[in-house]
């Protein structure tokens, strides 16, 4: 393929993504605003909190009344400027898109960082290693552990271990933080021998060495959960595919011609079924960096998902908004890296005709 028509392409689906994003981030800030009912709140609260100060605050007691009511009236559209709230909502959500989109993610009303800040920059970037190491380690180990056990499963189909992740695969419906709370009660709560929840022990250790097993042993139900979840699906999944890429006519040509079972393996089947997988563990990644919302609240693990629950339970509407759109921009930015990779993996993709 010329590199004209990679670039042609290349720019084609990054103005679709970039379209897709600017949607969805204009609808979430809709969604999280209700339609302008949560700036209607905010204004009612200000309006009470103000008022309530100057009736409550005895150096206005002795103001006249319509003295009192002008200074509160002043007072309450100072907060209102400050904050935004002077202009009408179809305006500052335009605003409000084009901070986010431009990554300008403001301050949250409520919520702050472990530091103190109340930068959403800030109590973003504080969450996503905690969110990286429990759920991209997750997945990676899911992806990697179903794709082997699929390769063998695939090599004996119709063995007892076979029909035994046939039977299994059903089991994967039941979500991680199902399972998590079992793994609780039996290991936390029976034995004994594990956390809760949480992601260091209290108080954190000194050293770094007792750091680390300490974060390590928090880590081990979470992603316990996760894996048991994931486990009989995925490798029944994977299996069923390569059976299927097994029964290709080029597959039965290369057996008849006596290529050996390992080359026709990696060769005619693991090979022609890599975009697939590698969409599969690429966009399982960037789903991973989101955390798992009911996951860390059963864990009270302090990842993003705990941030997104605590943000909507909080309607601190900036926070929610600046999850969103970072979110979508690395959803949109590894659909178009895959779209660039596929050309170079699968010859049988023409990336030039690509719509």
């Amino acid at each position: 393929m010329a590199a004209k028509d990679l670039v042609k392409f290349v720019a084609k689906r990054a103005i679709t993504i970039l379209i897709v994003i600017i949607i969805a981030a204009y609808l979430t800030i809709l969604i999280a605003n209700m339609g302008g009912y949560v700036d209607e709140i905010m204004k009612s609260e200000i309006i009470l909190s103000v008022t309530t100060r100057f009736q409550n605050d005895p150096a206005f007691k002795n103001y006249p009344q319509e003295l009192r009511d002008k200074l509160i009236n002043e007072t309450i559209m100072v907060e209102f400027k400050r904050i935004g709230l002077d202009q009408p909502f179809i305006i500052r959500s335009f605003i409000y898109l084009k901070n986010g989109l431009t990554l300008d993610l403001g301050r949250a009303l409520f919520l702050t960082s472990d530091s103190g800040s109340r930068m959403v920059k800030n109590i973003i970037l504080e969450r996503v290693p905690q969110t990286i190491m429990l759920f991209t380690t997750a997945t990676l180990i899911n992806f990697f552990l179903s794709l082997f056990i699929g390769l063998y499963l695939s090599r004996h189909h119709g063995s007892f271990l076979d029909k035994l992740f046939i039977a299994g695969a059903p089991t994967s419906v039941i979500p991680g933080w199902f399972y998590g709370i079992f793994l609780i009660i039996i290991f936390a709560a029976y034995f004994n021998v594990l956390p809760y929840g949480g992601y260091i022990d209290v108080p954190p250790p000194t050293t770094q060495l007792d750091y680390t097993l300490s974060v390590l042993k928090h880590m081990i139900l979470p992603l316990a959960s996760w894996i048991i979840s994931a486990f009989f699906l995925g490798a029944y999944s994977n299996r069923t595919f390569f059976l299927i890429f097994s029964t290709e006519d080029y597959v039965e040509a290369a057996r008849a011609k006596g290529v050996p079972p390992r080359q026709i393996e990696t060769k005619y089947i693991l090979r022609p079924s890599l975009p697939p997988i590698v969409t599969s563990l690429a966009l399982g990644l960037v789903n991973s960096w989101s955390g798992a919302m009911i996951t860390e609240t059963v864990f009270n693990w302090r990842g993003l998902g705990l941030l997104t629950y605590a943000a909507i339970s909080a309607t601190d509407t900036p926070v929610i908004i600046g999850v969103t759109i970072i979110y979508a921009y690395l959803l949109g930015a590894t659909v178009l890296l895959l779209d660039i990779i596929y050309g170079f993996i699968d010859p049988r993709i023409k990336m030039g005709r690509t719509s």
